[in-house]
This record gives structure tokens, C-alpha cells and sequence, in this order.
């Protein structure tokens, strides 16, 4: 079934130059990148982003962290997107992740750890309607 999920190359991956090597992978696993934008995220959108963690001891260093520099969002779609892609990153604790997956080839530490990625259908879809609008978000190849 062809889904779409967001995913984000985190501050600590774009500041150390990984962020073509993370695309070049979602690129080559066959899925399509059908939306993307590099910003710095507004803490008002990192923290509805992250809402479900409002009341964990995390959240401040979460929020902090995520609007701290730059990231690279990302509407990805394709055959089974969202588990290829949490397959592709790896356990969120880098420690724990195999060699091969983007977390363990290149994070070592939870609260650092390279990029996030929708947990399911529900998740892709609130973090999608945070971060693009449909517009932003196309299949169709961009005019020339």
C-alpha cells in the first residue's frame, strides 16, 4: 500500500553535512520524496510537533534542541514508506541500532540522534498537516 510519511533530518545531521547521504538512501530504497523544505523550526511547531511529550522531563532539551538549528523536512511516499523508512533509521537509542541503519551508522546518542520519522498512518498524517500544505506536497513532477 503506498503511504506517505514526514520525515527530518535533525540539526545535529544537517550541521555535520549528512543530510545528502540521508536522502541519497531514501532515494535508493525506492521511495519518492515528494515534498521538502529546509528551515529552522519555529518553537511553536516544535512543540506541537513533540506535543505528545509535553509532559515528560525531555521536553524542554527536545524543543531546544530540534529549533537549534537548521533541519530538512521531508513528505516521503511509496510502497510501505513508514515501516521501510523506521526500518532504514534504525532504534531511536543510536547505541542500539545495527550498522547500516542511518542511526547506527551515524548517531551516538539518543537526544542527538540524526533524524525522526513517523511511528504510523496517524502520526505521518499530524506531522505532515504541521510542517506542508497539500501544495507543498505533490507526486507530480515539478514544471520546467
Amino acid at each position: 500500500m503506498t503511504e506517505r510519511s514526514f520525515v527530518m533530518v535533525k540539526p545535529d545531521a544537517v550541521a555535520r553535512g549528512l543530510t545528502g547521504e540521508i536522502i541519497g538512501r531514501i532515494e535508493r530504497r525506492g521511495l519518492a520524496i515528494v515534498g521538502m523544505k529546509k528551515a529552522v523550526m519555529t518553537r511553536a511547531a516544535a512543540e506541537e510537533h513533540y506535543g505528545e511529550h509535553r509532559d515528560k522531563p525531555f521536553f524542554g532539551e527536545l524543543v531546544e534542541f530540534i529549533t537549534s538549528g537548521p533541519v530538512v523536512m521531508m513528505a516521503v511516499e511509496g510502497e510501505g514508506a513508514i515501516g521501510a523508512l523506521r526500518a532504514m533509521m534504525g532504534a531511536t537509542d543510536p547505541l542500539k541500532s545495527a550498522p547500516g541503519t542511518i542511526r547506527g551508522d551515524f548517531a551516538l546518542e539518543v537526544g542527538q540522534n540524526v533524524i525522526h520519522g513517523s511511528d504510523g498512518p496517524e502520526s505521518a498524517a499530524r506531522e505532515l498537516a504541521i510542517h506542508f500544505t497539500e501544495a507543498e506536497m505533490s507526486s507530480a513532477p515539478a514544471p520546467v
